[in-house]
């Protein structure tokens, strides 16, 4: 992997079938179909979006999230394609502790073929090699078993349970709580 820059609006990621890039305006017909997609959601801790005019609110956030480096959001597109198919995250930064959370969400059309797995893999080199951290957390409804599956296979432990941490439209739901220590990282660049 090439040497990527810490001004997070210019990162660009690639791997041998993505392209990890920063969110454009351009995106937001695409990010509204994802995100108002109650499959998508259906484990979200933020109802399904309504109008696309959430899109460009999330859009404007994350622009403002990347200037100031609060938290790093970068679209996943396949190849040379430039369409929005999901997007992964680190935020919650920790400076002094060197941690932060990951996140992440894909258009159903191209769940299980291995691309989440493949775009974590990439932003969480990043995390660890050019942002120094530790450690990164995950907090997963304990009913998706497929994100927990994902996080699992990337080395992440499920290290606790919080009952009924979220309300999502009225709704209860608990959190599996997982983390991935930088020592424990198994897919390092060698």
């Amino acid at each position: 992997m090439r040497e990527v820059p810490l001004d997070f609006a210019q990162i660009q990621l690639t791997t041998r079938r993505l392209r990890l890039r920063p969110l454009r305006t351009s995106d937001a017909e695409n990010m509204f179909a994802v995100y108002s997609d109650p499959k998508v959601m259906r484990y979200g801790s933020t109802p399904v979006w309504s109008s696309v005019e959430t899109a460009h609110t999330s859009l404007a956030r994350t622009d403002t999230g990347m200037k100031d480096r609060q938290f790093l959001r970068l679209a996943l597109t396949l190849g040379d394609a430039d369409r929005f198919i999901g997007d992964c995250c680190l935020f919650k930064f920790d400076e002094q502790c060197r941690h932060a959370e990951v996140g992440y969400s894909m258009d159903t059309n191209y769940w299980g073929q291995g691309y989440m797995h493949e775009a974590l893999i990439a932003l969480l080199n990043y995390g660890f090699d050019h942002l120094h951290l530790n450690r990164v957390e995950a907090d997963v409804d304990p009913r998706n078993t497929a994100s927990m599956a994902c996080l699992e296979r990337l080395g992440f432990v499920k290290e606790g349970y919080l009952r009924e941490r979220w309300i999502v439209d009225g709704v209860l739901s608990d959190t599996a709580l997982f983390g991935l220590l930088r020592r424990e990282w198994k897919y390092a660049p060698k």
